[in-house]
């Protein structure tokens, strides 16, 4: 499975341009599908019902293999599809943008309405912190819990150094890490707890998952 795979964004973000006189405000939110879009999408109509139009464009899926956009009104082709080809050029997925115009009394004409959506979409995604996915394979750890707070630190000064995402803890019989780290990885692992260990810690590893790898 190819690392290269779609961004997402961590939380949603809302910023304005005004271009002569008209208002378009711009709401780009994380969802997990197109109903999860949807409602995104009717929230800004709700909060903004007194504006003349909401173009939409979202993608979803893990590779963004699913597309959709709306030019509400606008003329054919200068708002959905402009906004969504900002999100296709920055490689993301599982998002929506929103831009809410009022008009403001002039007419941008077709290559002004294009640039207008474009920079709205552009300039909104300059703001939102991006989050990569990465294929990671599980991994397991089980200590004891004399060894929890000190194999605790060691892994999560490991993740922070090798692409990896460290899960909760779950504390039985033994306390138990959860790590989400590159294929690449796995022998570095268990080199390194072995390492930290004299031996005694070792790591167990199990299915592949697409993870995001949010930023600290």
């Amino acid at each position: 499975m190819s690392a290269l795979l779609p961004s997402t964004i961590a939380e949603p973000v809302e910023h304005e341009v005004v271009v002569t006189r008209s208002r378009f405000i711009t709401t780009v939110a994380p969802v997990s599908d197109v109903a999860g879009a949807d409602r995104v999408i009717a929230d800004v109509r709700k909060r903004h019902w007194d504006a003349r139009h909401h173009c939409t464009a979202m993608v979803t899926g893990v590779l963004g293999d699913q597309a959709r956009s709306s030019d509400d009104g606008e003329p054919s082709g200068t708002a959905g599809v402009p906004m969504l080809e900002v999100l296709r050029r920055r490689g993301l997925t599982d998002l929506v943008a929103v831009v809410t115009r009022y008009f403001g009394g002039v007419k941008l004409g077709a290559g002004g309405l294009v640039r207008a959506y474009s920079t709205s979409v552009a300039e909104t995604l300059d703001r939102a912190v991006l989050v990569p996915r990465r294929p990671l394979t599980r991994a397991t750890v089980a200590v004891p819990h004399a060894e929890a707070g000190r194999i605790d630190n060691v892994l999560r000064d490991w993740v922070r150094h090798h692409d990896a995402v460290l899960g909760e803890p779950s504390y039985g019989i033994a306390a138990s890490f959860e790590l989400w780290v590159p294929a690449a990885e796995r022998e570095r692992l268990r080199a390194d707890l072995a390492a930290a260990s004299a031996g005694a810690v070792d790591a167990s590893f199990g299915e592949e998952r697409i993870v995001d790898v949010r930023p600290e």
